[in-house]
């Protein structure tokens, strides 16, 4: 069956590569770097779990990303260009990176040569697991008949809806990478303090801090429930899914100790998908970060 239209995401969806292969998703991968000379690209040329290996082994060494090319990206509108599918490309918050711009770029060197070209690039505000959740969301408006022009409307709808509440293992990254002060840093690593933190509409804000990490993934959950609790929609129209770095393990019993305390609260859902925060993010985070993605579903 032909598609009525196809969905390109940049690296940052952080979705598995099985699931993107099975949902017909083209990924224009993000690029890392150890040394800042010799850039991979993401589940290309380097693993994520061979990413993060790398973090925790080396310690004291921050990688870099960058970002997908124009020409990266106009490899891969080309193909339905030429084919006459329409295109819906997703793309990382532009206040974390200029993913979107070469995305645009690109659209307008492949629109030179096609004319009749319908690609059309969105700014996701989000990104990681969260973005995508929005992905598979364009996924499952394309795959239930909503045409083109609609699925772009709804798409624009919903992003606002997106939040990630999560935490990291430690400060030294954000400290790193400028999110936090030194001094923040250094009353982190002295008194075990970590930051809760919210991603909405393209940027993080702070949302708090606790000692160790026990008490402040409890005070993660209690972010997500506060979410739901405002929300006039039932847990049945959001899509929502755990993101963790290295430890697939925590991960896991995070989500089964998230799906209790959901339930405890009224909120019952049978599975919650756990995907694996990439490098894109995991940059900034390091090895360690680990909470929620959320979004309003395409159709209810």
């Amino acid at each position: 069956m032909s598609e009525t239209f196809h969905i390109i995401s940049d690296g940052s969806c952080d979705l598995p590569v099985e699931l993107t292969r099975e949902k017909n998703i083209t990924v224009v991968p993000f690029y890392v770097s150890f040394d800042d000379e010799h850039y991979l690209r993401e589940n290309v040329e380097i693993g994520i779990r061979d990413f993060y290996r790398q973090m925790v082994e080396q310690k004291g060494v921050f990688p870099k990303s960058s970002m997908p090319s124009a020409s990266d990206y106009e490899e891969a509108f080309l193909p339905f260009a030429e084919a006459g599918t329409p295109v819906i490309c997703i793309c990382i918050t532009t206040k974390f990176s200029g993913s979107m711009q070469s995305a645009v770029n690109a659209r307008t060197s492949v629109l030179e040569k096609y004319p009749q070209a319908e690609i059309t690039v969105i700014d996701s505000t989000i990104n990681t697991v969260l973005q995508g959740l929005y992905v598979l969301e364009a996924v499952s408006l394309r795959d239930n008949g909503v045409s083109y022009p609609e699925a772009i409307r709804r798409l624009e709808e919903i992003k606002s809806t997106g939040r990630i509440f999560f935490t990291v293992g430690n400060m030294e990254y954000l400290k790193h990478g400028g999110r936090i002060g030194k001094v923040a840093a250094v009353a982190g690593s002295v008194l075990d303090i970590r930051p809760l933190i919210t991603l909405k509409q393209g940027e993080i804000f702070p949302s708090g801090m606790d000692r160790g990490r026990k008490r402040t993934l409890e005070k993660v959950i209690g972010l997500l429930l506060e979410y739901l609790k405002e929300s006039s929609l039932g847990i049945e129209c959001y899509s929502l899914a755990v993101g963790y770095g290295y430890d697939r393990e925590e991960g896991i019993a995070f989500r089964d100790h998230a799906l209790a305390v959901l339930h405890e609260n009224g909120y019952a859902m049978k599975d919650l998908p756990v995907y694996q925060i990439g490098a894109t993010i995991g940059v900034h985070t390091g090895p360690y970060p680990l909470g929620f993605g959320i979004i309003e579903k395409g159709i209810h």
